[in-house]
């Protein structure tokens, strides 16, 4: 596990979410990239009971690439809380229908094509809300390092190579915060988090793929 970053990318009018994905992979296996198996990033988001008190959300998240954690992230007034477990905890969820009810027509997931170049791991993520398609979302880990102060100028300007001008000059917020400690995996769900949070927010949807 290296430092990640993720990125939208903005869907041409009249294109499809799949054109913008295979024209990225041609770019990538142009430069060398070799394709190695797909992934999955999943959320699903519960909500308290109004009888609880005040709202409080968990939002419970899977990454194919620690396919043994589960990882949630409590939203409660200005504060997050994050917890990293195992499989149980979903069943946990379950038994606590009593107090938490899932609002599973927001379920976000981001899948799609995981490619290797170098010390890169790129992966083109198509976006859906319960099969809706919202977008295109692109992970990009450099995984020799673990400290994102020392390699947010390389992956930018990776990422600057791969889609154009679009990549913002500043890191997002939560890669931010953590510039000056270890990048650990939770913070790549945060990321993802992030951007589930903006696609859901995002006022229409496009057909989809």
């Amino acid at each position: 596990m290296g430092v990640t970053i993720l990125q939208q990318y903005p869907v041409p009018e009249n294109k499809t979410g799949t054109f913008v994905i295979d024209l990225l992979t041609k770019r990538l296996l142009a430069l060398g990239a070799t394709q190695q198996g797909q992934f999955l990033v999943d959320c699903e988001s519960y909500l308290s009971l109004p009888q609880m008190g005040p709202t409080k959300t968990v939002h419970v998240l899977h990454n194919s690439e620690q396919p043994a954690s589960v990882f949630s992230i409590l939203e409660s007034g200005s504060k997050n809380i994050h917890v990293v477990a195992d499989s149980l905890f979903d069943l946990l969820m379950m038994k606590l229908s009593n107090i938490y009810t899932s609002k599973k027509q927001t379920k976000m997931e981001s899948k799609g094509t995981r490619l290797e170049l170098g010390d890169f791991c790129v992966k083109l993520g198509s976006v859906t809300m319960n099969q809706s398609f919202k977008g295109v979302l692109i992970e990009v880990e450099y995984r020799p390092c673990v400290m994102a102060n020392a390699v947010w100028g390389l992956l930018r300007e990776f990422l600057q190579g791969l889609l154009g001008p679009s990549v913002p000059v500043q890191p997002p917020q939560h890669f931010l915060s953590r510039m000056n400690e270890i990048y650990t995996p939770i913070d790549t769900i945060y990321q993802y988090l992030e951007h589930f949070s903006a696609f859901r927010k995002s006022t229409g949807l496009r057909s989809a793929v």
